[in-house]
């Protein structure tokens, strides 16, 4: 009964047996408006060369993942109430549609991860739209954040990420994490919506004061002819420059020996799914690692510049990538201090004592061409001669 209600599209494709039966059961189970967008997933091109693409059907179990990863989503973390019939009331309660997998648990069987997930992502996001709005009427004082970093958007009012510090509302784990200003609440700490970018909708503890000692501490200013203390200063940067100049080129070491094993479409699903893991700054080296551009608009997002990177790159590409976003991914603990990165250099038979020498040269070679361009003395000036009268 449900295969009466496949898109024309989809009809046309079970009928010419382009799909298949599992193919189209599942693709019947979804919202016409998500069936023909789900259809080109059903698919993959082959490129030989000197000839044209040639189109594969993928397993059905490949076409449910994909179902899973971009139509359902998860109710249980959805920021506005599930009851409320007035929040949308063309929509309705969540509870009542008949548009969740909850709603039809024998027809969703197998195909949902979760318990009970949105089948229509238009009328989830109109309701997370909605509920921001009416709680910011409701709380006029409610700060408004965004998860982005940089310059916020014209007559935005919401925050950028890197003018706040989110508090935490785990426990630490240990004592070096109770130290953590994230950790930490203050006279300043108060309520915030998410009101742009991923969590929009989600309420946040957050200190925004500029003045607050904890979360955004002062540095102290040295006196300007404290030179031991520059010198130390510049000694430590320039120490920390050579170590992460070291770590990256011996990651470009271990990506550059890294074979190419999995097909293109797993590696794309591999590293999709990891590269949504890494912080901002982290994002930032893998596009500085592949020469992809920088963003040039609030649209423009590291995760969207990455994404398509990653739809148009090669397998050895994808493969060499996919490494680099684990290690990447690894740093971020705050207990790894390195070691998934040595593992990696130990894994490949990397150098690490020469990749770590030859930059050392390098930024040995930089300071003594800076030390002799600032120590040789300009040419004096010619004086300038009248000419003799006649």
């Amino acid at each position: 009964m449900r295969l009466t209600e496949l898109a024309p599209a989809v009809t046309e494709a079970f009928l010419k047996d382009d799909i298949g039966t599992g193919h189209a059961l599942l693709l019947a189970k979804l919202q016409p408006a998500q069936q023909e967008e789900a259809l080109t997933a059903c698919f993959r091109e082959d490129y030989v060369s000197g000839g044209k693409p040639r189109r594969i059907l993928l397993p059905v179990r490949q076409l449910q993942e994909w179902i899973e990863r971009h139509i359902l989503l998860e109710l249980d973390s959805a920021p506005f109430p599930k009851d409320d019939p007035e929040l949308v009331p063309e929509a309705g309660a969540c509870i009542t549609c008949p548009k969740r997998t909850g709603f039809n648990t024998l027809l969703f069987e197998g195909i949902s991860t979760h318990q009970d997930a949105c089948t229509s992502p238009d009328c989830y996001q109109n309701k997370v739209d909605v509920f921001v709005a009416k709680t910011i009427v409701a709380k006029p004082k409610l700060v408004q954040i965004t998860r982005a970093y940089g310059k916020p958007q014209d007559h935005s009012p919401a925050i950028p990420r890197n003018q706040y510090v989110e508090i935490r509302a785990e426990k630490p784990t240990n004592q070096k994490q109770a130290e953590w200003p994230e950790y930490k609440t203050c006279k300043f700490t108060t309520e915030a919506i998410v009101t742009e970018g991923s969590d929009k909708g989600e309420i946040r503890r957050i200190c925004s004061n500029a003045d607050c000692p904890i979360h955004h501490p002062k540095k102290e200013k040295t006196p300007a002819n404290d030179g031991a203390f520059k010198a130390a200063q510049e000694k430590q940067r320039r120490e920390e420059a050579v170590a992460q100049a070291t770590g990256l080129r011996v990651l470009s070491a271990i990506v550059e020996a890294v074979p190419v094993r999995l097909m293109k479409r797993d590696l794309q699903f591999v590293v999709e799914r990891v590269t949504t893991m890494l912080d901002e700054r982290r994002l930032a080296i893998i596009l500085r690692q592949h020469s992809i551009a920088k963003p040039k608009g609030p649209t423009d997002t590291p995760a969207k510049l990455l994404a398509a990177f990653v739809r148009k790159a090669e397998e050895s590409v994808l493969g060499r990538l996919l490494v680099e976003a684990v290690i990447l991914y690894s740093a971020q603990s705050a207990n790894d201090n390195g070691k998934t990165l040595k593992d990696a250099a130990e894994y490949y038979k990397l150098d690490v004592n020469a990749i770590s020498a030859k930059v050392k040269q390098e930024f040995a070679a930089k300071v003594k061409a800076k030390t002799v361009n600032q120590t040789t003395p300009k040419p004096a000036a010619k004086a300038f001669k009248k000419p003799r009268a006649a």
